[in-house]
């Protein structure tokens, strides 16, 4: 059974819904399996650095 890790920001559950559902179409339909089993982690922006920048703070940019 294919397990899929998701590291990224908090999102609401409805879009969680969507995100499991399409990815396990995916899976299913290229590795020809019934069962797959999908782990979200939500990230906090102020734990995700990207480009040696805070994501939090790379997003407060923006928005000003």
């Amino acid at each position: 059974m294919p397990t899929v890790i998701i590291e990224g920001p908090k999102v609401d559950v409805e879009t969680k819904r969507e995100v499991v559902r399409k990815i396990t179409e995916v899976i299913r339909e290229i590795y020809k399996v019934h069962h797959v089993s999908i782990i979200i982690h939500d990230n906090e922006t102020e734990n995700v650095g990207v480009d040696g920048e805070l994501l939090s703070d790379i997003l407060t940019k923006r928005k000003i």
